[in-house]
């Protein structure tokens, strides 16, 4: 009968140094090689059934991998916040004074972060305050992109478009600072998606008018529908189609309040998340057409 690989108590339900490990006499390296175990990090080690949440990975970064100094940041401080928009596998993102690494698993960003931006927590994180992680995500992630968490982190209350606006400019003159204020004065809390932010951020980048985000359509006072983007003076809506349902009767609702919206006058064009993909040029060119031909009407 083959032997049950061997698990000490001590090492259970723990993310652990396999070197400390074994130099405590708890396990060999033979025995850390068996199918009980599994690697986060170069020699770090967690029980092979155990799930390992970025944050699980942000705390052991910290606490086996890197300097004191070092801060969780970016994308991962975004998540530690509770905006969870990283894939699954993504390297902990770490702010850095001076270089350190490469660290597998670990992507380290430059720079220094005051006092008042670090929020040490009883987890034993060193984190980025959430106008600090803003700041640089803003820095490595490009403006749409940048923008798409912002949202995200403005609608859940951990900062506002004022204070972000503000650290910008009590950072003026600073390399990235202009970013910062840039995504600021993007954003918008009312983004109910990822996918929404990325199509009105791409549309104001390109040119067009800034749209209002989840208008409410009326009509005699009474509700019509809720919109994602619209231009309310010219009776302009885009919505984005990116949420279908196993509910057989959804597309039924749809057209049914799709109706009543060209019922109140209005154009409404859609994108599909493959055309936000693969065609915006294209989309952007009929939305821009729309918007010239209903000013054109209205200047009659």
């Amino acid at each position: 009968m083959p032997r049950r690989p061997a698990k000490p108590a001590a090492l259970q339900r723990r993310v652990f140094r396999g070197a400390d490990a074994i130099r405590a006499g708890l396990i060999t390296r033979d025995q850390l090689r068996s199918s009980a175990w599994r690697t986060i990090f170069r020699d770090i080690y967690v029980e092979r059934d155990a799930t390992t949440s970025h944050r699980t990975r942000c705390i052991a970064a910290l606490a086996y991998l890197l300097p004191p100094e070092a801060v969780i940041t970016g994308r991962s401080a975004a998540l530690v916040h509770g905006v969870d928009l990283m894939p699954d596998g993504d390297p902990v993102e770490v702010l850095m004074p001076t270089p350190f690494g490469p660290i597998a698993g670990v992507k380290v960003l430059f720079g220094r972060a005051a006092e008042d931006d670090i929020h040490r927590r009883a987890d034993r994180l060193r984190l980025a305050s959430p106008r600090r992680t803003c700041w640089d995500l803003a820095q490595h992630l490009d403006a749409v992109e940048a923008v798409v968490y912002v949202d995200a982190m403005i609608a859940r209350g951990l900062v506002t478009r004022a204070e972000l606006e503000d650290y910008a400019w009590s950072r003026s003159g600073e390399k990235g600072w202009r970013k910062m204020l840039t995504a600021a004065q993007l954003a918008d809390p009312a983004a109910q998606s990822p996918q929404e932010s990325r199509l009105r951020v791409n549309l104001v980048l390109r040119g067009l008018p800034r749209p209002v985000t989840q208008h409410v359509i009326s009509r005699d006072g009474h509700f019509v529908a809720r919109v994602d983007l619209a231009w309310p003076d010219l009776k302009i809506a885009v919505e984005y189609d990116g949420r279908w349902h196993g509910d057989p009767a959804q597309l039924d609702r749809d057209r049914a309040r799709l109706n009543r919206i060209l019922g109140a006058d209005w154009l409404v064009l859609h994108v599909t998340a493959k055309r936000l993909r693969d065609d915006l040029d294209g989309f952007v060119t009929e939305l821009s057409a729309a918007i010239a031909a209903r000013r054109a009407r209205s200047a009659r």
